[in-house]
């Protein structure tokens, strides 16, 4: 199994200053235009390099945050320099409702996070973007548990997404999840997690809190994540 970090921040959490940005990242703020693009990005660089900080035991000082790049790989997917040089990590950033989540872990990991609201969705949805077995998970739920339900199943699709450097360009029907219906708990802890790919199984764990739900899928199997507290 691997380690796996985790590290949430809001938009309350990140300074006012942008002095821990490098200088690539405070060019590309300066073209962004509208406000809550602005806010997203910056409490998913702030949480990403105070995740990578924590995991790699540097200091958190704005200047020793400036030193942490983090920009889009040919894939999409976010990656890590450190000063002049690739740092020893593989991320995963998820941004919601004004809150950010980042998963590290090492650098060879497939690594996928997500972050998700509790919220209403349409029958329309579940049958747009889950496999026949999943929306027939949904309509045994109860309806206690459906928006639950829906919001773990989507999440969890998102980070397999993420872990196969795919993202949203591959059809959502294509990874199935599996879980546990008696797993539908609101107390915080991780539980476990599996979704298939095309006979591939990629692990993972998910945990809720309030009307949150967050997922991390991995390959290797991750071990269960380690919650960083800042």
């Amino acid at each position: 199994m691997i380690e796996v970090s985790w590290l949430e921040q809001t938009v309350a959490d990140v300074p006012a200053e942008d002095d821990w940005l490098s200088a690539g990242e405070a060019v590309r703020l300066s073209g962004m235009r509208f406000p809550k693009r602005r806010a997203d990005w910056r409490v998913g660089r702030w949480t990403a390099k105070r995740a990578v900080a924590a995991h790699l035991n540097l200091p958190a000082d704005p200047r020793s945050l400036a030193r942490i790049a983090i920009r889009p790989a040919a894939s999409g997917a976010p990656e890590v320099l450190l000063g002049d040089g690739p740092a020893p990590v593989t991320i995963s950033i998820s941004h919601r409702a004004g809150r950010a989540a980042c998963a590290v872990a090492q650098p060879e990991a497939a690594l996928g996070c997500d972050l998700e609201v509790v919220e209403p969705r349409s029958d329309a949805f579940a049958a747009d973007y889950f496999t026949a077995e999943e929306q027939e998970l949904l309509v045994q739920s109860s309806p206690a548990d459906r928006f639950q339900l829906l919001a773990l199943l989507w999440s969890a699709k998102e980070s397999a997404l993420k872990a196969l450097r795919v993202g949203l360009r591959l059809d959502t029907r294509s990874v199935a999840v599996n879980h546990f219906a008696g797993q539908l708990l609101c107390d915080g802890d991780w539980r476990p997690l599996c979704v298939h790919y095309h006979g591939q199984v990629l692990h993972g764990w998910w945990r809720q809190t309030g009307n949150f739900v967050r997922t991390i899928v991995a390959a290797p199997a991750p071990a269960v994540p380690h919650t960083f507290q800042t």
